[in-house]
This record gives C-alpha cells, sequence and structure tokens, in this order.
C-alpha cells in the first residue's frame, strides 16, 4: 500500500520535491480570465522554481542528450514566445524579436553565450508586459496573427501560451532531475 501525504492525502510518490515552492494555486472554481491567466502564472512560477537553485554555469548545460535543451535555452525560448505572441501578435508593438535571426531562427536554444542571469531578467521583464496586455484586453479582444494576418484573439494567446509552458516545463524538469535529482511539478 503506498503511504499518503499528512499535508495532501496525495501518495507520497507524487509529493512536490521542488525547494521553495511559493507557488499559488490555481483555484478550483473563477471567471475564464482568472482561470486561464491563474494556469499561465502557474506554468511561469514552474518555470522559475526549476532554474531557481541551479549554478549558473549548469542552467546553459544540455544534459538529455541527444536533445540540445537545456534551462537557459528554455528560459530565452520562453521570453521570445512572449514577446512574439502578447506584443508583437496581440498589442502591435514594433518590437525586435527576441534570440532570432534568419540566419540563425534557433538562436534562442542553440547560441547561449549570453549570462542566463540576464536572460531570466529579460524573461521576467516579457512576463510582466504580457500580464499588463492581458489585463487591458477583453477575452475576446483581437490582435493580428503576424504569420496569416487572421484575427487571433487574446483567449487563444492565453490557451496557446498554457499549452506552450506545459511543454516546456515537461523539458525543464528532466532537465533539472538530470542536474542535481530534483523532481517536482
Amino acid at each position: 500500500m503506498t503511504e499518503k501525504s499528512a499535508t495532501s492525502g496525495m501518495p507520497t510518490v507524487f509529493a512536490e520535491t521542488l525547494p521553495d515552492d511559493t507557488r499559488e494555486a490555481v483555484p478550483l472554481v473563477g471567471d475564464e480570465r482568472e482561470l486561464l491567466t491563474g494556469f499561465l502564472d502557474r506554468y511561469r512560477e514552474t518555470l522559475l522554481l526549476k532554474c531557481t537553485g541551479v549554478p549558473i554555469a549548469e542552467l546553459s548545460e544540455r544534459k538529455v542528450p541527444p536533445s540540445g535543451l537545456s534551462l537557459h535555452g528554455l528560459v530565452r525560448h520562453l521570453a521570445a514566445v512572449e514577446r512574439w505572441w502578447f506584443r508583437i501578435q496581440l498589442a502591435g508593438e514594433q518590437v525586435p524579436l527576441l534570440y532570432y535571426t534568419d540566419d540563425d531562427p534557433d538562436q534562442d536554444f542553440d547560441s547561449l553565450d549570453g549570462d542566463p542571469a540576464e536572460a531570466l531578467a529579460v524573461w521576467r521583464g516579457e512576463c510582466e508586459r504580457s500580464r499588463e496586455i492581458v489585463a487591458a484586453m477583453e477575452l475576446d479582444a483581437t490582435g493580428t496573427h503576424a504569420r496569416t494576418g487572421s484575427p487571433v484573439s487574446v483567449r487563444r494567446v492565453l490557451i496557446q501560451m498554457i499549452a506552450e509552458y506545459a511543454q516546456h516545463c515537461g523539458h525543464a524538469d528532466l532537465l533539472r532531475e538530470r542536474i542535481d535529482g530534483v523532481t517536482g511539478h
């Protein structure tokens, strides 16, 4: 029989082992905006926790061969994705793409010569700007999808970002476990 956790009632094999987990729980009941933004922020916080406590040098290490992924690369990629969906497509801001050129479209993952702490600061700034944009728009409000010219709604972008973060937080979990054995969600 599996032992149960005293605090959650969940089997201990599911017990959280991330250090300093201060994430807010996503509400079980709420309006659509509260739930969508709650889930997205939970994933953002999860990514940050996966990077917390890792020595700077190890953030750039590719620990799950043959994959070229690293925590540093994931942070860079998600900063770029935040900017792409919220600032460029929803808000129509004329800002340059992050970690992308026509000559090197995968530099977010591949070119890790920058400072991981700086990448984390850029990512945090992009997340904050994304929150501001979402707070100022209705869920049905639209921006322009940059590749098709079609309208894209705030609701659709939030769902896209939840999926994006869910995928990459899974990657981050594997990377973190390979770095120091820390697991959790």
